[in-house]
């Protein structure tokens, strides 16, 4: 469940920039069920690839990183 935000901001990343998993995977020098793989879990995406599918998609990486941490449930704050 942790890692589900992340999912749907790489999705979103792509459909924002209007580019089809096979256009993404072009850019990316991946086959289109690389990048299906990612965008359903199948597959994890490291720190690296994550910078490059921002770019590809026309995204700032550490733009890209603040919309995934807004989207993160915060824990509450311990109460003394």
């Amino acid at each position: 469940p942790e890692y589900l935000p992340l999912l749907e901001l790489l999705r979103a990343l792509r459909e924002e920039a209007e580019l089809t998993q096979r256009g993404l995977g072009k850019l990316l020098g991946k086959p289109q069920s690389w990048i299906h793989n990612c965008e359903v879990g199948n597959r994890r995406v490291d720190v690296a690839e994550f910078a490059a599918w921002a770019t590809a998609c026309g995204v700032e990486p550490a733009t890209a990183l603040g919309r995934f941490l807004r989207s993160i449930p915060r824990p509450a704050k311990p109460t003394r």
